[in-house]
């Protein structure tokens, strides 16, 4: 393992600072992040989350962890606006499409799949479904119960959340108070299966006309959302496991319910450091489908939306998003984009550059100072848009060396291009964009460069000129160097 992994800290929003990373077990992290509801395609914001974590994923890998991460789907208890009545919304869309449920997971769950492979995310260790684990939720609601924090109404069995709190502080990830979130609920409004406006379900009654139901000691029924993650997290990673990762629209009330369940049945905090990402917006506004403030990830990749001024490579749009802190927020605009592909562009050209770099018998940079700032970066709770800016540190480098202002030894150049590498491709997990057009441009460029080439051999500069600047128009960089023209 690398030494830097000690180093390490994470901002755990339970105690709402920065802390010195330490794995429960050494040399081994368990992860656990809240997976997609499968009943529509995915949305922009939630790539952003699964994005970030696999950052996080990445880095933790880097730095020598052995890693489980687990990322559940959920196919199954999610109601319509996430309360304790309603339809399931797989259930709802499988209605409104004629189709059955698990048709609807399917479709929806390849959907989610396809996206994330275009923006070079690692799959997670262990993707267990909700459905796959209603014997684990029954047992974890058997014990709650057991040990007096939840009861049965109805066939329904929900959590006393007041109950809960008398022994342990309800609000603790959120940082809500338990006297202010009853003080600010409403009347029960008839639902008089429920002993207070704060409980929340474990497991429901399913009416006649449920679709998604299946036996348990109370009846027919179905989990509530909160309990799936809760009982599929211990199932793999044990009563306590090292990070719990999500956006932060789930802190309250989806992760407050898990550190109250995973408590409740086993008898100890589940989570050691919570972890969350911020939200997207689009041109400074909340994203928002009924507003039409909304962009779906094949619109961004293939240019279909009125939004967006042009088509952008998944590889730019993961390099944007590195360049904001997985904890601030990040606007989506066409300009902004536009300026990651150039960059994008930058980075990569430089990284090809250096393997052609003539080595010298003096350096006149501090490499390993400059490898140590990549680390430093990162350490600082994932820090990537500065892990970016140290990178292009790097490329200022490489591209002095290039143009004759700088040296480096051979060991100096070897151990960048090793680090680049890692950092660039393994870490933020950028790769070059696809190439669009430009093999069968090749041919066409090489002649166009070689009747420039012999224009400024006959010093007809004018020519010369007319072509750089004609390329430039069309959107090609043309760049004369000691090893050559080169053009992208």
């Amino acid at each position: 393992m690398k030494e830097q992994a000690t180093a390490l800290s994470v901002y755990n929003t339970l105690s709402g600072t920065k802390e010195s990373f330490k794995p429960l077990n050494e040399g081994f992290v368990g992860m656990y992040v809240c997976g997609p509801t499968v009943y529509s395609n995915v949305h922009l914001g939630n790539c952003r989350t699964f994005i970030s974590f696999d950052l996080v994923y990445r880095y933790l890998l880097h730095l020598g962890y052995k890693v489980r991460y687990v990322r559940n789907i959920t196919d199954v208890g999610h109601l319509v606006d996430d309360a304790d009545q309603g339809e399931d919304k797989i259930a709802k869309k499988a209605r409104l499409e004629q189709l059955e449920p698990m048709e609807i997971v399917q479709m929806y769950t390849l959907d989610f799949h396809n996206v994330m492979q275009q923006f070079n995310a690692l799959p997670p260790n262990i993707e267990p479904t909700a459905t796959g684990h209603l014997i684990e939720q029954i047992e974890m609601i058997q014990d709650i119960l057991d040990n007096g924090y939840a009861y049965e109404s109805n066939g329904s069995v929900y959590f006393d959340v007041e109950k809960y709190n008398e022994a342990h502080p309800y609000g603790a990830v959120s940082g809500r108070k338990i006297e202010d979130l009853i003080a600010n609920t409403r009347d029960l409004d008839g639902q008089d299966e429920k002993r207070a406006p704060l409980d929340f379900a474990l497991w429901k009654n399913a009416a006649e006309e449920h679709i998604m139901k299946w036996p348990s000691p109370w009846g027919l029924g179905f989990p509530g959302w909160h309990l799936e993650c809760s009982a599929m997290s211990t199932k793999y990673l044990g009563e306590t496991f090292d990070i719990h990762g999500g956006g932060m629209d789930l802190k309250f009330p989806h992760h407050e319910c898990e550190v109250a369940q995973g408590t409740a049945a086993n008898g100890s905090t589940p989570v050691r450091y919570w972890m969350h990402g911020n939200m997207l917006t689009l041109n400074r506004k909340k994203m928002s489908k009924s507003t039409g403030n909304s962009i779906s990830p094949d619109e961004l990749f293939s240019g279909t939306s009125d939004l967006m001024e042009k088509a952008f490579d998944p590889m730019v749009v993961r390099f944007f998003m590195m360049q904001a802190h997985y904890r601030s927020t990040l606007d989506f605009t066409s300009e902004a984009l536009a300026a990651a592909e150039k960059g994008h562009e930058r980075l990569m050209e430089a990284i090809s550059t250096l393997q052609s770099l003539k080595a010298s018998n003096e350096s006149t940079a501090d490499v390993p100072s400059l490898v140590n700032a990549f680390y430093d970066a990162m350490n600082d709770d994932f820090n990537s848009p500065i892990l970016v800016s140290q990178l292009f540190e790097a490329v200022k480098l490489i591209n002095s060396v290039r143009d004759g202002h700088a040296s480096l030894t051979e060991a100096d150049i070897d151990l960048l291009s090793t680090e680049m590498a890692a950092f660039v491709y393994d870490v933020l997990g950028i790769r070059p964009a696809e190439e669009k057009g430009e093999t069968r441009l090749s041919p066409v460029m090489d002649l166009i460069l070689d009747l420039r080439k012999q224009a400024r051999e006959n010093k007809d500069w004018a020519t010369s000129d007319k072509i750089r600047d004609g390329l430039s128009d069309a959107g090609i960089t043309v760049k004369d160097g000691k090893e050559g023209t080169t053009w992208s």
